[in-house]
């Protein structure tokens, strides 16, 4: 099991396209003799980057293969060739042998003319990686058209000339229009919101690891270690240092692990992550094998041939290297309780697609885990004032797994809205928070029982008492919400309001149109300023402004009265009625989704890719004022709303 989920998380990578200049750079020709036409691609690699050949196993990297469309005066001969270069492996990753190319790559493939004109149109299937990242299965597409006996064939200019085509009918329209330089001379506001966002990360990733530190496989171990540095020294002042080394190897464990997810994935990915349908029912699904452990189904454990290796080497050396290793038996020790908390930091950071966000959360994390064995190491004393072991502990972890199921909810609900299943609207998402926080309060009350807990104990503790309190408050806060009201604690989590199939409450804001060119000819029509609001059913900040935000009777005011508000979801899964090919940073881009369409408007018109992102524009599509992101400032939206009114009445 930990195999295959280590495997899945290096995998993950793979499914997103970076938002930049393509590594690889394919062109197509053809060669003839006779009767015999060979289709030739020609590949430059970027260093560091390496494409896969053909006729991979399955279950391993993307093979390359060619597929013809439309194929007239020719047949096919065999299969497509590699050309000299080919490198072949043994790959650990994916536990087999695979072919790839570096540099440069030549893949062939052998056809039959039959006489008279022909046309070869079809697309070349690949895939490529460097030792971060992974492409998707990328297509290089080709229309090649000649004649048997004398006619010259076209290559890759033809697909590039026709993808110019297709992009013309969006940059000819003016309202696709790129205005970067016009919006730019506005003030933006929420710029500083990415700074917050680190912070809350931070302090997110801290709080996991004091949650941490009160669970059944630390707790007892500080008092141990701590004991044993005093102990092997004698003397205070070494003891408090290899303590304190011992706190900063955890940290290094920890923060190398946070860094790693982001070499792995890239910036990219994790932004594309957060709304990638696929890997929230696979955050789903991970979280709810963490919520079960927590609550004693069963125990994740590493094996015990890792912890053995580990501690041996660790007795067997001395210096730094010895309080390292000791520093990393504690981490695979304590992994069935770190794991799931780790596990829910990493995949809640990494889908908020911030570069930096793994590394700063595992930092905090590794902070609050080492903080004790630091503090009690310069303060021996105060290890007799620590509660001892008990039962609590495991109180501690049942509590963690009821959160870790409430919040692998919002994983699903992600995917469930992107693709439109409707399996999870409103009101069934608080149905099971209120079932879930209110079963969290009954066991806080010694009504529930879990295989870990002492079954004769009757008595409930004052801080048990408490949390108990706090969860059936919460539980119950939240039933009103089934008819519809707003309920803005958990609005960052609980799919949007327009979701709920019966709300009393009314006063939410919708928006008036989900397409942008139709939205514009209404705005025109009615002679209204338009507010652009880029979205995604993944975004957790754009909830809370909805809630927080847009619910102001100002706002809302104005959002029906004064605009025309038009809601554009990048992560929407619709399909085009067909795919539109658009020539972007020099790169061939295929647009196959709806929301491929809206996030290519975003990042065309006004060079932007984060959500949420308003802007008000006139009917030409113009800014009217900057741009706004995540602030839940009432005062400062009004602001901005004002702004853009004065200057289209202008």
């Amino acid at each position: 099991m930990k195999k295959i989920l280590f495997s899945l998380l290096l995998l993950l990578s793979t499914v997103v396209y970076a938002q930049s200049e393509s590594p690889i750079k394919i062109n197509a020709s053809v060669d003839t003799e006779g009767a015999e036409l060979t289709l030739k691609f020609v590949a430059e690699i970027e260093p560091g980057w390496h494409l896969y050949s053909t006729g991979l196993a399955d279950g391993g990297p993307t093979s390359a293969t060619v597929t013809f469309e439309t194929l007239e005066g020719a047949e096919v001969v065999g299969a497509l060739t590699p050309g000299a270069g080919e490198i072949e492996i043994d790959d650990p990753i994916f536990e087999m042998k695979v072919k790839y190319f570096e540099n440069s790559a030549t893949l062939t493939q052998k056809l039959k003319l039959l006489g008279g004109d022909y046309r070869l149109q079809g697309y070349l299937r690949y895939g490529a990686c460097n030792d971060e990242n992974c492409l998707p299965p990328t297509t290089y597409e080709f229309d090649i058209k000649g004649a048997y006996g004398g006619a010259t064939a076209t290559s890759d200019k033809t697909a590039e000339t026709a993808a110019v085509a297709v992009a013309d009918g969006f940059s000819s329209n003016l309202l696709w229009k790129p205005v970067v330089e016009e919006l730019n001379a506005y003030q933006s506001v929420g710029a500083e919101s990415a700074s917050r966002s680190l912070w809350l990360t931070f302090l997110l990733g801290f709080g996991g690891g004091l949650l941490a530190l009160l669970t059944p496989c630390v707790w007892p171990i500080i008092p141990m270690t701590v004991s044993f540095f005093l102990k092997r020294s004698g003397n205070r002042g070494k003891a408090l240092r290899e303590a304190a080394l011992y706190g900063l190897s955890i940290v290094v464990i920890y923060l190398t692990l946070g860094l790693a997810v982001t070499a792995i994935f890239g910036a990219s990915a994790l932004n594309a992550l957060s709304t990638n349908a696929v890997f929230n029912v696979f955050f789903f699904l991970l979280l709810l094998l963490f919520g079960a452990s927590f609550l004693g189904g069963f125990e994740l454990t590493l094996p015990s041939s890792w912890t053995n290796k580990v501690d041996s080497k660790a007795s067997n050396t001395t210096g730094l290297l010895s309080i390292f290793l000791m520093a990393f038996t504690l981490s695979l020790v304590s992994f069935s309780c770190t794991g799931p908390i780790i596990g829910f930091l990493l995949v809640e950071v990494s889908t908020s697609g911030s570069l930096f966000g793994p590394a700063i959360g595992m930092l905090g994390f590794a902070l609050a885990l080492a903080l004790p064995f630091t503090l009690f190491a310069l303060f021996p004393s105060m290890l007799k004032q620590v509660p001892r072991s008990g039962g609590w502990m495991n109180v501690v972890k049942v509590t963690l797994g009821f959160i870790e199921l409430a919040f692998a909810l919002k994983f699903l609900s992600v995917a469930d809205l992107a693709y439109g299943w409707g399996i999870l609207d409103r009101e069934v998402f608080l149905a099971l928070w209120i079932v879930l926080f209110t079963m969290l309060g009954l066991y806080l009350l010694n009504i529930i029982k879990f295989p870990h807990d002492n079954p004769d104990e009757r008595t409930t503790s004052v801080p048990r008492f408490f949390v108990a309190l706090f969860s059936l408050a919460f539980a119950v806060y939240m039933i009103p919400g089934l008819w519809g009201a707003p309920c803005k604690a958990v609005s960052a989590f609980a799919p949007p309001m327009w979701t709920q199939d019966f709300n009393l409450a009314g006063g939410d804001v919708h928006a008036q149109f989900n397409d942008y060119e139709e939205g514009m000819a209404y705005a025109r029509r009615n002679g209204k300023p338009v507010l652009l609001d880029f979205t995604g059913y993944g975004c957790v900040n754009c909830r809370k402004m909805e809630s927080a935000v847009w619910t102001d009777a100002k706002v809302s005011d104005m959002l029906h009265n004064d605009y025309v508000l038009i809601t554009l979801f990048v992560d929407d899964k619709t399909a085009l009625p067909e795919t539109v090919t658009v020539m972007e940073q020099g790169v061939e881009r295929k647009l196959r989704t709806v929301g491929d369409k809206w996030s290519y408007l975003q990042r065309c018109k006004f060079g932007a890719n984060a959500q949420p992102f308003y802007v008000p524009v006139d009917n030409d599509g113009m800014p009217l004022a900057g741009s706004y992101s995540y602030d839940e400032n009432v005062e400062a939206y009004v602001k901005f709303l004002k702004q853009g009114l004065q200057n289209y009445k202008k």
